[in-house]
């Protein structure tokens, strides 16, 4: 049987398929009643699910990151897709395709891995490559780095989402930089490459997607900076002297100013040309891959406008088919 995957389920659609779970929860209703809660997903996206009158021993029989048969039908609520679970069988993890629950394949990780180590050795500050170096050759921080994900709800949130956000962020950085050149290239791009490697370790992935104590209690931009200073220390051992302090100066007030104002978790506004740039083009990568995700997962397929999104705060335009005119 062809699988039907979450990106492809229409309304009112009898669903009878594999999916991960994760962010399960049991709760009651206004009535009392207990119903649970979870998120299903594959390789295409993540569909929240409910199972009305749940008890205590279906909730204890499976653990997030499991993999669940469900049975069931999906419905739009407040302009979202969701499905209503009547049915669900534990799977065991040797009984799956995993491939078709990881969003990038071992092949496309590779790519963006080969491609992220180009574009650190390209760079023309012999410093800056040294400094790059000392995070290239530690393979448990690679590893980490290519597994974990940018986010648990937002942008990228899936594993091997940070090594694809950075990558892109990189690759859009050192495009622009030769335009505005008052902006150091090598400064730009090596700054894309830092600001989030934190979340390697602010975040949980092996299963359910989390954060960590530490995350909780940190977070990535205070996080990254000691990442960056242990990193200084060993390209110095290397290089036998020191680096430029003021370039890694510029690079610490680029992790910590890229979410770029106050009121988003940033402990300190843009104050070089370099973190203004990185500011704005993650933002940028962030809330495309937004828009994109919304316009594609999109469950109005009658109408060339989305439904509203709430957290966007408005609906987005799919436009007309170019050959007939009908909604896309």
């Amino acid at each position: 049987m062809v699988r039907r995957y979450v990106g492809e389920l229409q309304e009112q659609e009898a669903v009878d398929e594999v999916f991960r779970v994760t962010g399960k929860q049991l709760r009651p209703n206004r009535n009392g009643n207990l119903y649970l809660q979870m998120e299903l997903s594959d390789r295409s996206g993540s569909l929240p699910t409910r199972m009305w009158n749940a008890s205590e021993d279906v909730y204890r029989s499976f653990e997030n990151g499991d993999y669940l048969r469900v049975e069931g039908t999906t419905q739009l609520f407040q302009g979202a897709m969701q499905l209503i679970a009547t049915r669900i069988t534990l799977i065991e993890p040797c009984e799956v395709n995993e491939e078709e629950f990881l969003p990038l394949t071992e092949a496309e990780i590779a790519r963006l891995r080969a491609r992220l180590t180009e574009l650190l050795r390209g760079l023309d500050d012999p410093e800056l490559v040294m400094l790059a170096e000392c995070f290239l050759m530690d393979e448990e921080f690679m590893g980490k780095f290519t597994r974990a994900p940018a986010g648990i709800k937002l942008h990228h949130a899936y594993q091997g989402g940070l090594l694809e956000h950075v990558v892109n962020l990189m690759d859009v950085a050192s495009r622009v930089a030769p335009c505005y050149p008052q902006i150091d290239r090598n400064l730009l791009v090596m700054g894309a490459f830092l600001h989030d490697m934190a979340k390697v370790d602010e975040l949980v992935y092996d299963r359910d997607m989390a954060y960590s104590d530490e995350g909780q209690l940190i977070g990535h931009l205070v996080m990254a900076v000691g990442m960056l200073e242990a990193k200084v220390r060993e390209a110095e051992k290397l290089s036998g002297g020191p680096l430029d302090g003021e370039k890694v100066l510029r690079l610490k007030h680029m992790i910590v100013a890229h979410h770029g104002q106050y009121d988003y978790g940033s402990p300190k506004l843009p104050m070089t040309l370099e973190a203004l740039a990185l500011y704005y083009l993650d933002n940028l990568d962030a809330k495309l891959f937004s828009f994109h995700q919304q316009l594609r997962n999109d469950p109005n397929a009658g109408s060339p406008w989305t439904h509203y999104n709430q957290n966007m705060g408005r609906k987005l335009f799919k436009g007309y088919g170019e050959r007939d005119g009908t909604p896309r």
